[in-house]
């Protein structure tokens, strides 16, 4: 699996994986604000952007597999690896399968825990829609914070036309990954690097309380609360963003 791929800068590592149902194009402000201090890498994931879809079952452990072949390819031994939303769901199980790949997480606007039995039959339902026809933009609600709905016009423009462009067949294949993913807050527990955990104090998908549980269960890491930010915490309030991201490379070097 080739994944197509945006980077920027020089230095330390850190590769960026992108939320559902997005791609490398939401860390535009990341490869922007970043690059001064590090090599940014901003894949696409399977099926999104310029990536190929493959054959292969739906599954979070298929999509970090990508991730570490990336690495490979790119004479990457180790990186930073941060993921918001299914990109943190991507950047555990490369935790699981790959830990001796990571010099450092962040996890951003996402959970260790699995779906509910319910919330995965959600993610099926969602699936077999999409693929009958059905508009993505109307199974991706509270992406959003209130403040980012109510201020932020260019913010909401952009999202709707990321989420837009996002191929059918692509997203009912995330959707089914996510809902096959496992809990990870043993992982979390077993991770021997330093981590970052961000979130929003708008996001109404991983509120804060998923954050906290996640920086409880890791050895060794930070919580960042973003104020009047959702679920894409980096795309609404990408100053904060990279400043909570730097200050943890900073630490790290």
């Amino acid at each position: 699996m080739k994944l197509y791929t945006r980077t920027a800068g020089t230095g330390l590592p850190l590769v960026l994986l992108h939320a559902f149902p997005l791609s490398s194009a939401m860390w535009l402000a990341q490869r922007g604000g970043l690059a001064a201090g590090c090599h940014v890498v901003t894949p696409d994931l399977r099926g999104f952007g310029g990536s190929p879809l493959g054959d292969d079952e739906p599954s979070v452990d298929a999509m970090a597999d990508d991730v570490a072949e990336l690495l490979d390819t790119m004479g990457l031994d180790k990186a930073v690896v941060g993921g918001l939303s299914m990109g943190g769901y991507v950047a555990m199980a490369l935790a699981r399968r790959h830990p001796g790949r990571l010099s450092g997480v962040i996890l951003a606007n996402t959970k260790a825990s699995p779906d509910t039995p319910e919330a995965a039959a959600n993610r099926e339902t969602i699936a077999q829609r999409l693929l009958d026809g059905g508009d993505l933009l109307d199974t991706v609600p509270n992406l959003l914070g209130t403040t980012s709905l109510e201020r932020r016009g260019m913010v909401v423009g952009r999202v709707r036309g990321l989420v837009g462009s996002a191929p059918a067949r692509a997203a009912a294949w995330a959707q089914r990954a996510m809902a096959a993913r496992p809990d990870s807050f043993d992982t979390l527990r077993g991770l021997n690097v330093p981590a970052l955990v961000i979130a929003g104090d708008e996001d109404k998908i991983t509120p804060v309380g998923d954050a906290e549980a996640m920086t409880k269960a890791l050895p060794d890491a930070r919580l960042v609360v973003i104020g009047r930010a959702g679920h894409l915490s980096a795309i609404e309030t990408p100053e904060t963003f990279n400043r909570a991201v730097a200050d943890f490379l900073t630490a790290l070097a």
